[in-house]
């Protein structure tokens, strides 16, 4: 497909988002079932147009001053890949399956790209109702913050410690040309170019011997925060597909005893292929057997860590899911609270003490974040939080500056300030 013709195939997607107001990666499927010519090149170059429009969704309709899917292709064309006006109006030829030419406003529109009078949501692109969450969050930074969330994240790896060295893999991947993440010890990261497409990670032999996995380097240090150390019985209990899991596996030496569960026994489904792959030995998986029964009640008051990977809205994560950010809605902030009120008093009940509890959420608002840890000390006298100084001393992470919050106990990253996902962590200690 030529590019004009990719640019008129995401504006389509973009109109059936809108239209059927669904995920992306759902309409993406569907364009793809029905335009069975289009190779796999050209389905990633148009995921990868949408996507973009997406992040930068409100500033592109801004300029454009429209709101309909062409005019936030053509803003995305100009605010994220800095395409020259010239060059849009070339695309936008008419001929073919190009889109249609643009109009007198729309060319004076995308050379003007007018911001005057623009509020922070805007100009950050973030949704209007998140504003003031924003502003107590970042204050002044709330702008900066949101542009960082709405770049494109590079491609982070975690070297198994169990099997492999980073100096190793850094010599193996070398043709996809790797740098050390800055903070991470096991994390290698893999810049992610202009084009659509990146590493075919399924085809790289290190990958398939589970020697690296894909984990974004925020993640990587919150897993390290937790401190898991060889001998000690640690309870996972939001492991999901069981990122964190694995990178504490490899942190313990396949010593002491992991043991992973989640409310939703359909999220664990991916940790067992995992688990063998990487080489995890350590790491039993209790899955939930029906609502009277909790797979890990004979673990009350005997854990050394109980980590809690919080249900939140993923605010951290946009750079890797542009759609959710606009299609999450203020009721989901109020379910989110709810349940990490509630899962935080259940992880008290199985750390034994002098044992630790760790909190990590995937946001970075405050009332998913501070809010919740500070409550729990008020309900839970027994627990006080651990100092991020301390915290960041004891992970090996003392070179990571500006991650003390600023708002309450914890630590915090952002990929405006750290260049990771945004992240929140809490190292709760029981006296």
């Amino acid at each position: 497909m030529h590019p004009a013709a990719r640019i008129e195939s995401a504006i389509e997607v973009l109109d059936d988002l809108e239209t059927r107001r669904r995920p992306a990666a759902d309409a993406l499927k569907d364009w793809g079932l029905a335009h069975r010519f289009a190779g796999s090149k050209d389905r990633a170059a148009i995921a990868s147009l949408v996507f973009d429009a997406l992040r930068r969704r409100a500033s592109a309709s801004w300029i454009m001053k429209s709101e309909t899917p062409r005019a936030k292709m053509i803003g995305a064309l100009s605010l994220a890949r800095l395409m020259p006006a010239e060059e849009i109006d070339a695309l936008f030829s008419g001929v073919g399956h190009a889109p249609p030419p643009l109009g007198e406003e729309e060319r004076r529109n995308l050379t003007a790209a007018d911001f005057s009078g623009a509020p922070d949501w805007v100009v950050g692109d973030f949704p209007e109702w998140l504003a003031p969450h924003f502003a107590r969050a970042f204050g002044e930074e709330a702008v900066e913050e949101g542009r960082a969330l709405a770049a494109r994240a590079p491609l982070d790896l975690r070297v198994n410690g169990l099997k492999a060295n980073r100096a190793e893999m850094l010599a193996e991947l070398a043709h996809l040309s790797p740098l050390s993440c800055v903070y991470a010890p096991l994390g290698i990261r893999i810049a992610q170019t202009g084009g659509a497409r990146g590493p075919a990670l399924a085809a790289e032999p290190a990958y398939v011997r589970g020697l690296v996995e894909v984990q974004d380097e925020g993640s990587q240090i919150a897993a390290r925060i937790a401190r898991a150390a060889p001998g000690e019985q640690v309870l996972d209990l939001c492991a999901g597909g069981g990122g964190k899991t694995l990178a504490m596996a490899g942190d313990m030496d396949n010593r002491g005893q992991i043991y992973a569960t989640d409310s939703d026994g359909r999220r664990l489904t991916p940790i067992f292929a995992r688990l063998e792959k990487a080489g995890a030995r350590n790491v039993q998986v209790r899955a939930p057997r029906g609502p009277q029964m909790d797979p890990v009640a004979d673990l009350t008051g005997a854990c050394d860590l109980v980590l809690i990977d919080a249900p939140c809205t993923g605010v951290g994560t946009w750079r890797r899911n542009p759609d959710a950010k606009w299609r999450m809605r203020p009721g989901a902030l109020e379910q989110r609270i709810k349940a990490q009120t509630e899962i935080l008093s259940r992880a008290a009940t199985f750390v034994k003490p002098g044992g630790r509890l760790v909190y990590i959420t995937c946001s970075l608002l405050c009332e998913e974040n501070e809010d919740r840890v500070t409550d729990f000390l008020v309900q839970h006298a027994q627990f006080s939080a651990e100092r991020p100084e301390e915290s960041l001393q004891k992970a090996g992470l003392a070179e990571l500056s500006g991650a003390s919050s600023p708002h309450g106990p914890g630590l915090r990253l952002s990929p405006a300030r750290h260049d990771v996902d945004g992240f929140y962590m809490a190292v709760l200690r029981r006296g």
